[in-house]
């Protein structure tokens, strides 16, 4: 095995483990952890990118879904990387993150309507865990965030004008990594 496909076999391992659902309490450690792995895959597709090698795609191990970096970089230039499930189909984007009992610190969900911008609308049915939504703008840019939305609620949330994305967290996490309107996201 040549050492490109060590080290991307050692960074697709460790980036599965580091996606998997975590309870609240190791949550700390795993997020230097995740942010240390996806470091490492970049790296290692950056180099398949240069080989012209395949480029490997993760799923997440409960919803099948891909997991791709979203990178949050707040006005004073701190970025915070948070590895998501990529729901780009209707039936996914359907589903969310409904009947999950736990995900990880640095984990989450992103819904991607960039073909179809407009109004965003959501709910938290059969969804067991509270969630910070954080809407995004067509400039990749944080709109509005809506912070621990109520498990189970039928109400409707709103992004607050013209939204491409939200972006779904644990409840809280978007207040313990300051993300604020204007922030900006990657993907």
């Amino acid at each position: 095995m040549t050492a490109l496909g060590r080290m991307l076999a050692g960074s697709l391992a460790a980036l599965l483990a580091a996606c998997s659902p975590q309870a609240a309490d190791g949550a700390s450690a795993a997020a230097g952890v995740a942010e240390a792995n996806v470091a490492q895959a970049n790296v290692a597709q950056a180099s398949i990118a240069q080989n012209g090698a395949a480029k490997a795609v993760q799923t997440h191990p409960v919803s099948g879904l891909e997991i791709i970096p979203v990178t949050i970089t707040r006005a004073d230039g701190t970025a915070h990387i948070i590895l998501a499930e990529n729901a780009v189909d209707e039936a996914d984007q359907a589903r969310g993150l409904m009947f999950r009992s736990e995900m990880g610190a640095d984990e989450g969900m992103l819904f991607d309507y960039e073909d179809t911008p407009r109004v965003l609308s959501f709910w938290m049915r059969n969804t067991y865990i509270p969630l910070d939504l954080v809407f995004i703008d067509g400039d990749r840019r944080v709109l509005n965030i809506v912070a621990n939305a109520q498990p189970y609620s039928e109400d409707q949330i709103y992004s607050d004008g013209i939204a491409i994305g939200v972006l779904e967290l644990n409840g809280g996490r978007a207040q313990e990594l300051q993300i604020a309107p204007g922030d900006t996201l990657e993907w």
